[in-house]
């Protein structure tokens, strides 16, 4: 029997999961949005219901599950309230603004015996997953060095609102994108620990006078006269006590021509290396046989793009509330978060830091 899923919020990424439902085949109740209009309109458009609060939605019988698609500072609290209320919980990325939280979540979700899945997304992408069959079938052997680069030349996200206020989002850029890339990294790896994080940050472009040009922005319309306090463009190197070296490059913002350093997933292996864009429509292999350099492409079909890895999260999430495998997990998400924690607190004193326990 397929379960019914309420959505907390009727932003943007609502919006994505909600399509990510349905591709999926599944049911959604309603949304809940503390923006009562917002709400009534994402409902009306998906023939859903609306509520303007929490309790109303977690009062519904039909909500069976909850997808948390709410400011990052309030990924906890409803988490949380919706795993005491029963419900089992997808709950975006990152999985919340700092470890001791992610900590607290665990903790409800292991007294109360709820399932819970982070979103991490992109380990759903068609390329992501054909990468990892060419890696557990042993062609790339021992990978001793990761690379991850995920760069926007015009993507601030809703510039002068939550995104960009470090008290609602907990960071910019690094915690945007990073957990992403953090997670996808250690994914492909075999989750090695990160004991060791050198990182930087900077933040150019969301203040006057230099300000801002844009062509279109993700999450809503830029309010100007709000708040920009977070980072834009982060680099990171991980050490991992037994596995590879990883490096990580992301910006919202950048006057870098398009192309110029491709964004994706590089991977050296002892047997082989690989590099793809998640969201291309190849993955590339290199490596040799009998003495001779081969370079190997695994393409992707046409069909498999942005929205499918979505659909994957949601056919993922519902087979884990049936029973089935679990997804990203709670403790997956805490180990990203520690790794971002770190990136956060190397930036800000400006040495290589230990990634707390």
């Amino acid at each position: 029997m397929t379960i019914g899923i309420g959505i907390l919020g009727a932003g943007a990424i609502a919006q994505v999961h909600a399509q990510g439902i349905a591709d999926a085949g599944g049911r959604l109740v309603g949304f809940c949005d503390l923006d009562q209009k917002k709400a009534q309109q994402a409902g009306g458009q998906w023939d859903a219901q609306a509520w303007s609060s929490v309790e109303a939605m977690l009062g519904c019988d039909e909500v069976e599950a909850v997808v948390v698609a709410v400011p990052n500072a309030a990924h906890a609290p409803m988490a949380i309230a919706a795993m005491e209320a029963g419900r089992d919980v997808l709950l975006e990325k990152p999985m919340a603004m700092a470890a001791a939280e992610c900590r607290d979540i665990l903790a409800v979700r292991d007294r109360l015996n709820r399932r819970l899945q982070v979103g991490f997304v992109c380990r759903f992408a068609a390329t992501v997953q054909a990468a990892r069959r060419h890696i557990d079938a042993g062609r790339l052997g021992r990978i001793y060095h990761a690379r991850a680069v995920m760069l926007r030349r015009r993507g601030i996200p809703g510039l002068g609102r939550w995104f960009t206020d470090r008290a609602r989002s907990g960071g910019g850029v690094m915690i945007d994108l990073g957990p992403h890339l953090v997670d996808l990294i250690l994914h492909l790896c075999g989750r090695p620990d990160v004991s060791r994080v050198s990182a930087s940050t900077s933040s150019c472009f969301g203040h006057p006078p230099r300000g801002y040009r844009f062509a279109e922005m993700w999450s809503g319309p830029p309010n100007l006269d709000g708040v920009f306090n977070v980072d834009d463009s982060a680099s990171a190197l991980l050490r991992c006590a037994h596995g590879p070296t990883i490096m990580l490059e992301t910006s919202w913002a950048s006057h870098l021509p398009d192309g110029a350093i491709a964004d994706g997933v590089t991977l050296f292996g002892e047997e082989g290396a690989a590099h793809f864009d998640i969201w291309g429509n190849a993955v590339t292999f290199g490596t040799q046989f009998d003495d001779e350099v081969v370079d190997v492409t695994h393409p992707i079909g046409a069909d498999e793009g942005w929205g499918t890895a979505f659909r994957r999260e949601h056919e993922c999430f519902a087979a884990f509330c049936a029973g089935g495998d679990p997804g990203p997990s709670g403790e997956d998400g805490l180990g990203v978060q520690r790794v971002l924690d770190a990136m956060y607190r190397s930036a800000e004193e400006g040495v290589e830091v230990e990634v707390s326990r």
